[in-house]
């Protein structure tokens, strides 16, 4: 059996599960009793508005049968005076008059011609209120209910509840809103036994609450019906209100939660970016955050943080590489080193010992004229060791910028002239020197620069085509004396021109080397010609392929040493 393997969420995720967890399942258990409570107060305000309506009705019924038999009872005190039934019948037409919605007023003699009417005005829908007057007479009022019910539902007009009101013979007398189908299963709904003078709630249907009133004077029941309409806009209106409510507020934070984890999620993801960044070698990597107020405060920390760390890893980095090149260039320069030395120095030593060798053998007779010769050959090769010394002696104060020359006015003419006689030119090519004996006097050091144009002169004979002249030629511009020195050969790569001046470069490379040399001329050059505050430049093109440029200034009163 496997080892259940727990999967690592994303933060995406991990928010989302939270956010389901602690927010949208509370939201919505807070909803569903949120509605429930609503629905319980809405309940419970309808049950209270019906017996309130319920009460209103019942006390406008009451204040229209209080002014009625107020009004009946003076015109009973009224009619007892009057001294004949025509004097009584007239007044009574007259008063009748008088009052709103009352179709008849009339004497009627006994309970039985009372009740006879009662029963003929609830045939043709109309009230009968009557009071009692001498000798079993009752003064009877007829009403028209039309009129009467209008009066009685007027502060109800925008009620949507049906309201019946019915006598005690469960004759429908008024109603408002009525509908037939309603009616009829709220009277199928109604108890047979009432209870009097009371609001009394009855039905078997929660959210519609049914009110009675029976009252025993006036003998009518008043029954108050909460319809489904009523119902729908007290607590389904509300329901849908406050369901749209938490869905607006689900939204709000569903929008406000994804906007924070988009932020967070692109930051966070700038950050893997640059941590993999690091991780590949690219040090130069720096996190670009999208700054929001949805930002938080440790990322942008974070980020500034890495980007410091990824600045100081990148200098090192670029100090580490300079360093490697050093420690190459460095190697380059013990490889040559060795190289040089080994081919440089073996052959005037091999020379050197050999004439030595020769001179001291005793078994042979050596003429003079071979004497000196040999002793001229040491002489030589001595040289050639002592000036290779020399040059690499040189180089730690070129590079240390340590070279001490001692600056005059020079006459450039007698410098050439002299670095011709120092040159060796062993195919006795031929040197044309275009530097007049009046050319204006320079700035430099003397035997440094016979040092210069020796060595300058000296690689453009080793180097020129056979049967070719060596030019030196010399200008002023702009203050400043400009000496060539030109001969014809191969053309000089571009790539190959730019590392002429670095130490042991050589324009035949160790492998097919055919002229001797240290490779330290050139270099040495340069750095005698900076030392003078001059500058040099070398050059190849199909009319010269050697020539050298060096531009050194002219000569003033007072020259600094």
């Amino acid at each position: 059996m496997g080892h259940f393997k727990f999967k690592r969420l994303k933060i995406v995720e991990q928010i989302a599960i939270v956010f389901f967890f602690a927010v949208l399942i509370p939201m919505i258990v807070s909803g569903i009793i949120i509605n429930n409570i609503n629905q319980q107060s809405m309940r419970y305000q309808l049950r209270e508005s019906a017996v309130l309506i319920a009460n209103m009705v019942s006390d406008e019924i009451d204040f229209f049968s209080n002014i009625i038999n107020n009004s009946l009872e003076i015109v009973a005190v009224t009619i007892n005076e009057l001294p004949n039934d025509y004097q009584k019948t007239k007044y009574l037409n007259k008063v009748a008059k008088t009052f709103d919605n009352c179709e008849k007023l009339e004497i009627i003699k006994g309970k039985t011609q009372l009740k006879k009417k009662h029963d003929k005005n609830l045939e043709d829908n109309k009230a009968t209120v009557s009071i009692p007057l001498e000798q079993d007479k009752f003064l009877v009022a007829t009403y028209t209910l039309e009129d009467l019910q209008d009066e009685l539902f007027s502060s109800l007009q925008d009620d949507a509840r049906q309201i019946y009101v019915m006598t005690a013979e469960g004759k429908l007398i008024a109603a408002h809103n009525y509908t037939d189908s309603v009616f009829k299963e709220t009277m199928s709904l109604l108890p047979k036994n009432l209870k009097t003078d009371k609001p009394v709630i009855f039905g078997d249907v929660k959210n519609q609450p049914l009110v009675y009133v029976h009252k025993q004077n006036p003998k009518i029941t008043i029954i108050v019906n909460t319809t489904e309409r009523v119902t729908n806009k007290a607590i389904n209106d509300n329901r849908a209100k406050i369901i749209l409510s938490f869905l607006f507020a689900t939204l709000v934070i569903l929008s406000v939660t994804a906007l924070y984890i988009y932020y967070l999620y692109i930051n966070i993801r700038q950050l893997f970016k640059g941590i993999i960044a690091i991780s590949k070698g690219n040090y130069e990597r720096q996190i670009r955050l999208l700054t929001t107020v949805f930002t938080p405060y440790e990322i942008i920390f974070l980020a500034f943080e890495f980007n410091r760390m990824a600045g100081e890893i990148h200098k090192s980095y670029l100090q580490l590489m300079k360093n490697n090149i050093e420690l190459k260039k460095l190697n380059e320069f013990r490889s040559n080193l060795i190289d040089t030395v080994s081919h440089e120095l073996r052959t005037p030593l091999t020379s050197i010992q050999g004439y030595t060798t020769r001179l001291m053998r005793q078994d042979i007779q050596i003429d003079e004229a071979t004497k000196q010769k040999s002793l001229r050959i040491i002489k030589e090769q001595s040289e050639r060791l002592k000036h290779l010394i020399e040059d690499l002696l040189t180089i730690p104060d070129i590079e240390d910028m340590r070279l001490r020359t001692n600056v005059e006015s020079v006459w450039l003419y007698e410098v050439i002239e002299n670095a011709l006689l120092l040159i060796k030119n062993k195919d006795n090519k031929e040197i044309v020197v275009n530097v007049s004996e009046d050319f204006p006097e320079v700035s430099g050091d003397k035997g440094r620069l016979e040092q210069v144009f020796t060595n300058l002169i000296e690689n453009a004979a080793k180097y020129a085509y056979p049967d070719t002249k060596i030019y030196v030629d010399a200008i002023v511009e702009d203050n400043m004396a400009k000496i060539f020195v030109k001969n014809k050969c191969d053309i000089i790569p571009k790539d190959k021109i730019n590392t002429l001046f670095e130490k042991f470069i050589r324009l035949d490379d160790n492998t097919t080397r055919t002229t001797r040399g240290s490779g330290l001329g050139l270099f040495i050059v340069k750095g005698l010609v900076e030392a003078m505050k001059g500058s040099i430049k070398l050059s190849s093109d199909e009319e010269w392929g050697f020539c050298v440029e060096v531009d050194l200034e002219l000569a003033t009163d007072e020259v600094s040493i």
